[in-house]
């Protein structure tokens, strides 16, 4: 423990990251109106395309920001490749055949090159993308503020570090969170994400036979929940990669169905549970206010998508716009 909060604290110390997100006032919601105005209308076509063959697809989107913006900030290093100069971050133990769309983010920058050749960053098109994939899946909209440019450098040690785990206690997820400038509302908020998409068995197994190393399964986990979840995830003999809805009764809408699983019991994740496990808890409580209202929920993940958004932006003069986003321009 001792040793993953050095880590958290060193790398929170070489990007310059505190108590506020880093950029927020130097991006700006109208950025492409003048240079590609068709930008939202462009990333919407190619989604819903991609949504007609891989249902996942919004859900995985999503994700792949958050992936992004946790290390060394929004500046699309999670899409680029091994090179000579890069150790990609696609094989960081948390990304590793886990994180998806890669490909699809191609689409979308092979389609905006066509409209504005060399204009549109793969980093703002990770936050466009994430945004119209939660509206499409019936969840809250909100304004991307835009203008991020694109790393030249990867950190496959900090991939490794300080994204959250499926297995993190409620202390090392506040700790990964405030990192990176966030509180505890985003935390639940951004968790709630989990309203919508897959999770494989190998993340879920310990808790149905071998919870903390006990050889019996997690007794916080509803019952008829885990028995349902044994069935496609057996002990023996299964598939580690067969992926479970990580919402068992609104799996590709995003609402507040995941805060009221959470009061059932019926998290997937450890790090899920974890929420609502210490009473008390400032997350207990936001827990409660989400599942009461999917207003209130809607417009605080809203808000801690332009707060995660706006973790050390490269802008201006720095980084660059990537021609192909899994390569460094000249590379």
């Amino acid at each position: 423990m001792q040793a993953i909060r050095a880590v958290l604290l060193g790398i929170a110390v070489v990007l310059g990251l505190g108590g506020v997100p880093g950029g927020e006032a130097q991006l700006d919601e109208k950025f492409y109106d003048g240079s590609c105005p068709g930008v939202h209308r462009i990333v919407r076509r190619v989604l819903k395309e991609a949504h007609q063959a891989d249902v996942r697809i919004y859900a995985s989107l999503t994700r792949l920001h958050f992936h992004d913006c946790f290390v060394q900030g929004c500046d699309g290093s999670i899409l680029l490749d091994n090179s000579t100069s890069i150790v990609s971050e696609k094989f960081a133990k948390p990304n590793n055949n886990s994180v998806r769309g890669y490909t699809v983010v191609d689409a979308v920058k092979a389609a905006l090159e066509e409209a504005c050749p060399g204009v549109v960053s793969c980093a703002d098109i990770l936050a466009v993308a994430a945004k119209i994939s939660v509206e499409l899946s019936g969840g809250p909209r909100w304004r991307v503020p835009l203008g991020r440019r694109d790393g030249t450098t990867a950190n496959l040690t900090a991939a490794n570090h300080v994204l959250p785990s499926p297995r993190d206690n409620i202390t090392m997820l506040q700790r990964k969170f405030r990192a990176v400038g966030l509180d505890d509302t985003d935390l639940v908020a951004l968790s709630g994400a989990h309203t919508f998409g897959r999770a494989q068995c190998q993340f879920v197994t310990d808790r149905l036979y071998n919870f903390s190393k006990t050889g019996k399964p997690d007794p916080t986990m509803d019952a008829g929940y885990r028995v349902q979840l044994a069935r496609s995830c057996p002990r023996r003999h299964g598939n580690r990669t067969a992926l479970r809805d990580l919402d068992p009764a609104t799996p590709d809408a995003f609402d507040k169905s995941y805060f009221t699983n959470l009061q059932a019991s019926r998290g997937f994740l450890q790090s899920d549970q974890e929420l609502l496990l210490a009473p008390g808890a400032p997350t207990a409580a936001i827990v409660a206010r989400f599942a009461g209202s999917e207003k209130a929920f809607f417009r605080s993940f809203a808000s801690s998508m332009v707060n995660m958004g706006n973790i050390r932006p490269l802008t201006g003069g720095q980084g660059e716009v990537r021609k192909n986003c899994w390569k460094v321009n000249g590379s």
